[in-house]
This record gives structure tokens, sequence and C-alpha cells, in this order.
């Protein structure tokens, strides 16, 4: 006879029951206080100033549901987490099998075949790697990436990027290239040495020391969708073999499709030593990162039985993760959802490139993909310039807002810059996202930005209210 530990949930008597979304529906208008009582009230305060205070309540593919039912375009994807839309029913569907199996979870004194399973497929797609290790996130990848290349060759140092972002735990915010990340948090990890992205000389200056483990580059920074020389990452990986340090491509962004390839590396022929994924891998639902590595750099890592555990994670081959990481790639795959960014991606990029050419506020347009960056510039016209200098002199970087809260407020489109005090603003959005919707973007963008050139007008009478604003703040500090 099968022993139950627990009773049938559906034989529960109600009193059992725990039903978060009728908690969640009841407490709905608590949503900010409960945040700024509990939580980081400055994001709270952050969403009412720009507006973005409208209560999401449901999301399905590309699309965000505010309170009031009206639809959004997300141009964000949560920080493009949701590669393959929010809620995909074929992750759901893989992950209540997961639950309704009742595997044993995180035996720890044995193996997960559904790991093994994940680790198999990501190799299928970069076939030059031979190990995979998993963690819970993009910034515990790069921690793991950053243990593994000083182990394999002995050496410390790791050189790095100016403007990079590989996330906010202790070893990648020191390889963090915005100083407002680390500002208050050092000492931080030391022998890191930033160089500038693109530039070949100084990459070959800081590797000649023979002291460095790794070079680490994401391959299309996401802080401003930076876009490389085409033979910049080949001449990289070259030089690093050369002076004998890892070649490490942090595809945390752009992995999985979000570039029009499985990884942006292919682009230009590179096959690093480590490539970094992590993000769009979860489906949206249970976070894993996964760092992919050549042979012997994992072996001189796990080389003995009682080094077995040198490194790992409790939570990061969770059946839950594994399975949203095998559904993902499923999805990836049958949809056909890099082909979609490649092409899409190139209609996107050619309308903005047109909307350079009409308008002297579009500085430059770059990407590859479903990653776009659209850059504005101080214009050359005598009333535009002056109003221009009056928003960026409060506070750098604030023109974007003047773009990107019309597009919320006036076309329901979710965007935002690409970083502090930046003046690109960037595309993400999920892989699933159709002809409409480009048509959607191009007529809003094209719309709002019309707009921003008439002096006056709506768009910089809102610059002058958020230049009051945040001069307020800045008084009261």
């Amino acid at each position: 006879m099968t022993m139950k530990a627990f009773p049938e949930t559906k034989s529960l008597p109600p009193s059992r029951r725990f039903d978060v979304a009728a908690l969640a529906a009841e407490r709905e208008g608590e949503r900010y206080a409960l945040h700024s009582r509990y939580m980081n009230e400055m994001m709270v305060r952050v969403f009412q100033t720009i507006g973005t205070d409208v209560g999401f309540q449901r999301g399905e593919g590309q699309y965000l549901y505010d309170r009031r039912g009206a639809r959004y375009l997300d141009l964000l994807s949560g920080w493009g987490v949701f590669g393959v839309g929010r809620n995909h029913p074929l992750i759901r569907e893989a992950l209540e099998s997961v639950l309704a199996a009742e595997l044993p979870n995180l035996v720890q004194m044995d193996v997960s075949v559904l790991a093994g399973l994940l680790a198999e497929r990501l190799l299928g797609f970069v076939p030059y790697l031979d190990k995979v290790f998993f963690a819970n996130s993009g910034t515990e990848a790069v921690e793991a990436a950053l243990k593994f290349a000083r182990r394999a060759t002995g050496r410390t140092e790791i050189i790095h990027c100016g403007h990079a972002f590989h996330g906010l735990s202790y070893g990648a915010l020191s390889l963090n290239g915005d100083a407002i990340f680390k500002d208050g948090f050092g000492p931080l990890l030391p022998d890191c040495v930033e160089v500038p992205f693109n530039d070949l000389a100084a990459l070959e200056k800081a590797l000649s020391s023979g002291k460095a483990a790794a070079f680490i580059v994401e391959p299309i920074q996401g802080k401003g969708v930076n876009m490389p020389d085409d033979w910049y990452l080949r001449d990289a990986a070259a030089l690093c073999r050369k002076y004998g340090a890892l070649f490490i491509a942090d595809e945390i962004q752009t992995g999985l499709g979000r570039t029009g390839r499985f990884l942006a590396v292919e682009h230009w022929g590179v096959e690093p030593d480590m490539v970094l994924i992590a993000k769009g891998l979860s489906g949206g639902h249970v976070p894993v990162g996964a760092v992919l590595t050549r042979k012997h750099v994992f072996e001189k890592v796990f080389n003995r039985m009682d080094r077995a555990v040198i490194h790992g994670s409790t939570f990061a081959k969770n059946d839950m993760a594994m399975a949203a990481g095998l559904a993902t790639l499923e999805v990836i795959e049958s949809e056909r959802l890099i082909a979609n960014a490649e092409r899409l991606g190139a209609r996107l990029l050619k309308s903005f490139a047109a909307m350079e050419q009409r308008y002297e506020l579009v500085k430059a347009v770059r990407g590859k993909g479903l990653m776009i960056g659209v850059e504005f510039g101080k214009p050359q016209s005598l009333k535009l310039k002056a109003a221009w200098g009056v928003v960026e002199a409060v506070n750098p970087g604030l023109f974007c807002q003047l773009i990107t809260l019309p597009l919320f407020e006036q076309h329901k489109i979710l965007v935002q810059v690409a970083g502090h005090a930046s003046h690109t603003i960037k595309l993400l959005p999920t892989l699933v996202i159709d002809s409409a919707d480009c048509e959607w973007i191009e007529r809003s963008f094209d719309a709002v930005i019309a707009d921003s050139h008439r002096v006056p007008g709506a768009v910089w009478t809102l610059g002058k209210t958020l230049a009051d604003h945040a001069l307020k703040a800045r008084a009261t500090k």
C-alpha cells in the first residue's frame, strides 16, 4: 500500500486551502503601501513620479494589462527575462507536470535527470563547449565563471570593459563599468582591470602582463546597446589565446535568440571558452543561469572526488528551474523565435534608421535582432538646442524620459533608457512580437519624436515639469 505524507489537495477542507491569487486580489489596493512600508520606497516614488503606477494585473505574451484592462506593449520584457513572452502555455504545462509528478527534487545525494537533459540540450546549440554548470541567476553565473577562470589558469586578473554590466553581486559588481552601482560598496574584488570596449590595443596591453585569467565581455553591451566593430570579438579571442587567458562571453542578455542568433557571438564567428546565459532561459517563471565551458576548464575545478562540491548552489539544479529551461528551449525552436527576432529586428532597425534621417534629435540607431538602441543627441536648431540645454542641465539623460513617458501614457508602450544618465532608449521586446506590434512601435515612436521637435510643445512642457521635480528632490537632500 502506498503511503501518503500529505492528504490530497482536492480533499482539503476550505479552511486548509491557500488561494494566493485571491489574496493578491483582496489586497491589490495596498500594492504601493506595502512596498513603501516593507520594501524599497524609493522605487515606488520613481514609478509614481513617472506615471507607471497603473497597477498591472495580467501579462500574456508580449502584452501587459492594467487595472482598467488597458493593453500595453512591453518593450522591456522584464529586462529580457520574457524572451518567449509572459505565461507561455507550454512552459506553464511543463511546470505543472513537474508538480503533478511529485519528483524527488533536490535530493542532493543524487543527481537530477532534468538537469542532465537541460545540459545536453544547451550544448547541442553550442557544440564546441563540453560542460555546464547551473546557477540561479546571471550574476551567479558570472561569479562561477570568475572562480573557474582563476582556478583553471592559476592567474588572478580579470579584464573587463568600461560601460559593462555583469551583475550586482560582489565579483560581478567589481566588473561593472558604471560607478553609480559601485558607490559606497567598496572595497571590491581586487585584480580587476578595466579596458575600453572595442579597443584591441588596450586589451592587448592588459593581457601582455601575463597575469590575466580571463577577459569577460558582453558581445553587445546592454548599457547603451554598444556594438563591437566587426573584427573586435574575433581578434579579442585571438589575443586571449596568444596570452593564455580565457575568453568569456557574457550572453546573459544577448543569448537565446535575442539578436537573431542563438548566441550573439555567432554573428562574428567567435567560439568562447565560456558562455554565460540566464534571463530568458527561465521562461520568466523559475530563475536559472548557466555557465557553458570547455572540458579542460571544468576539470581543473572539479578534478578530484573531494572537490566535487567545491563550488555549487543549493537551488541551482532544482526540477522546476530545469523544466522551465527545457520548455523555453522547446518554445524557441518550435516557434522559430530566433528567425522571428532576426526578421522583425531588421524591419525595426530600418524604420528607426529612417527616423534618424528625418529627425535631428535622433543621433544614432544600432542593434541586432530584437536588441535595439535609439540614441538621442544635442540638436543644431536654436529653439531645440535651448530646450535641450535646459532639460539636460538639470539631469543628464533626462531628455529620454520626454520620449518614454508619452510613449507610455499616450501610446501604451512600456520602454526605458539603456542606463544611468544615458541618451539611448533600449528596445528589448519579447521574441514573439509580430508585424502588427512592429507597426504599433513604428507609429508610436514616430509620433512622439515628431512632437519632441515642436518648441514650445507638450513634450517640452513635460520636460519642465520633470526638471522641477528633479530640482525639488535635489533641494531636499
